[in-house]
């Protein structure tokens, strides 16, 4: 009967050159996905507004944190830009995804809402006109989005969401809550999607926060609890600028458990003048 020879043991020489070329795929992929990291930081730093627009009576500034792991970077997002009849427009989302691609559609919507927010009589038209601009462009990607328009004469806030989370308010009296306003779907779902508008006004002195899930949701943390969270923090720092409204309440962000990248606008107001008439 004829024996098997066992195999021949690999030499140390052997060992060597296969760990050695292991260890250079492995660093050749680490370095390609840094690289990708990087270009998405860069793509998210230039795209993001350096200085946000205020008026006598509204201030507004905004942070933004990169995922705690520097892997999903690239899908949030936030802006502010004056209109032409002088109101001012804000607008915060989320894309799906991350990375190099997420950060160039943020870029797209970013920029296609600006275009159509010149010639749309209200956020829910704007985020309506978006969403059929988005799906032609046929990128396969969705995005979750608040726009609001503050007018200082009527010193009126409008609002729309397309599948994003609600803003938070809170006054200097103490009062505090969600605007859990009707919304539509996430831009780039459905062609025609109409988008609901609500009207807001500053009666009293306060903040109006919006922001992004990875403030307030994770693996520790159910939605829910993370808005009860921030609705806290932000009621105690009403009275305060809008830069430490806007730390205090990315601060929640941290006990989440999260992965994800987070974003937070404020927009931090006087009480509305005497109506006339």
């Amino acid at each position: 009967m004829l024996r098997r020879r066992p195999p021949r043991s690999a030499s140390a020489d052997d060992l060597l050159t296969t760990l050695g070329r292991l260890t250079a795929q492995a660093r050749e992929g680490a370095e390609k996905q840094r690289a990708r990291v990087e270009l998405a930081e860069a793509l998210q730093r230039e795209m993001l507004p350096a200085v946000l627009p205020g008026v006598p009576g509204l201030r507004a500034a905004a942070t933004y944190a990169p995922a705690r792991h520097g892997l999903d970077i690239g899908g949030d997002w936030y802006d502010g830009f004056r209109l032409s009849d002088g109101s001012l427009a804000f607008c915060i989302g989320d894309v799906q995804g991350h990375d190099v691609e997420a950060a160039a559609f943020m870029g797209q919507i970013r920029f296609g809402l600006r275009a159509v927010a010149g010639h749309a009589a209200d956020p829910g038209e704007v985020l309506s006109r978006a969403n059929d601009l988005l799906l032609s462009v046929d990128c396969g990607l969705f995005a979750t989005c608040t726009f609001v328009r503050f007018d200082p004469v009527s010193w009126q806030l409008t609002s729309a969401r397309a599948g994003h989370v609600p803003g938070i308010w809170a006054t200097t009296d103490g009062r505090s809550g969600l605007a859990d306003d009707p919304g539509g779907l996430p831009l780039g779902i459905m062609p025609g999607e109409r988008y609901p508008v609500s009207r807001h006004r500053f009666a009293t002195a306060g903040a109006f926060v919006l922001l992004t899930d990875g403030v307030v949701e994770g693996p520790s943390f159910p939605i829910e609890a993370g808005l009860t969270q921030v609705t806290r923090l932000v009621s105690a720092n009403a009275d305060g600028d809008p830069a430490t409204v806007a730390d205090v309440a990315i601060s929640v962000a941290e006990f989440t458990g999260h992965t994800d990248d987070s974003a937070v606008l404020v927009l931090r107001f006087d009480a509305a003048p005497p109506e006339a008439g």
